[in-house]
């Protein structure tokens, strides 16, 4: 039967404001694309990110220009031939997972081979801001094990020492989304070791981060911007210590399941993360993140308003997803 696909823009209101180096919001902003054969509905959630250059329009056209071919019944390996890895092509290839899943009776989890699923410690993420807020922020979440501290600013070493001394108790993970700088990077990471910091994410721009292979890492530093794809690997060896893997860079549960597995092979360490988005687009995500170093799938606990049924957090806990939700 002839595939049916529907594309909808959606927003869910953040809980307060949502701050990074870059910017701030109040909301997220998800485009949604369902698939169905007229029996079974499989639907992915993607997070069009402004970084990447993309918009929800530009995602929504991107993934109606594609009405015909999935209509017509391409396949996930196909779509990787004919679309760029990005947001687009991760809602569409998040659905046709869905799809697939619903009309073989088959887990998405059995057929990648994720055994023994569990609960994964998800870190939770502090906003950027001045060190006193976020130390409030911190306290306010110390009893949580691993913690996610938004960076990249000028008084970075405040907010390290705000943040650690507000919860001695969690390991940190400090993203700087690109914040620091070749004049302050070696000082900042002596800083972060001195405090106990767990890793550090992107602390340069992407395309100049060329001194990391030349600098000490008493702080493993992992990649987020600088690696969407598999083939970004290769270059990054020797410059970090982990990769960042999110649906939303790779295009979709398929391509990332190969960067994992190159990862791997190249000896990094493995964090799966996520855009500002619902439950739908944690789900894949928690099935990727098995086994992996760090996890960051605490989207849906930074909204005001869930899907439902949507994902079971339980304290820094997330469970795999229930099948009435994805897969």
């Amino acid at each position: 039967m002839t595939r049916v696909i529907s594309v909808e823009a959606e927003r869910f209101p953040i809980a307060g404001t949502f701050t990074i180096s870059r910017g701030s919001k109040t909301e997220a902003e998800v485009i949604t694309c369902t698939l169905s054969d007229g029996d079974n509905r499989g639907w992915g959630e993607c997070v069009p990110y402004k970084r990447y250059g993309e918009t929800m329009d530009g995602v929504r056209d991107a993934i109606e220009a594609m009405r015909r071919q999935i209509e017509d019944g391409i396949s996930r390996t196909a779509l990787l031939d004919v679309m760029p890895a990005g947001a687009a092509r991760n809602a569409i290839d998040c659905a046709l997972w869905d799809l697939e899943a619903k009309m073989s009776g088959i887990a998405v989890a059995d057929a990648i081979h994720a055994v023994s699923l569990s609960a994964l410690e998800t870190a939770y993420t502090l906003s950027l801001g001045e060190p006193e807020a976020m130390a409030a922020q911190a306290r306010a979440n110390a009893w949580r094990p691993l913690l996610k501290v938004k960076i990249g600013g000028d008084n970075d070493m405040a907010r390290i020492r705000a943040v650690t001394e507000a919860a001695p108790d969690s390991r940190i993970i400090l993203d700087a989304n690109e914040g620091w700088t070749d004049d302050n990077i070696v000082a900042n990471l002596a800083f972060a070791a001195e405090h106990g910091i767990a890793l550090i994410e992107q602390p340069l721009p992407a395309g100049r981060d060329a001194c990391l292979r030349h600098i000490a890492h008493p702080v493993p530093i992992c990649a987020d911007e600088s690696v969407h794809e598999a083939k970004d690997l290769e270059a990054l060896v020797g410059l970090y210590d982990a990769v960042n893997i999110k649906l939303d860079k790779s295009g979709g549960l398929t391509a990332a399941l190969t960067l994992r597995d190159r990862a791997r092979e190249l000896g990094f360490e493995v964090m799966v993360g996520c855009m500002v988005g619902t439950s739908l687009a944690m789900a894949p995500a928690v099935l990727l993140a098995q086994g992996a170093e760090f996890v960051d799938l605490d989207g849906p606990l930074l909204l005001g308003r869930d899907r439902q049924p949507g994902l079971v957090y339980e304290g820094s806990l997330v469970s795999p997803p229930d099948r009435m939700l994805w897969g």
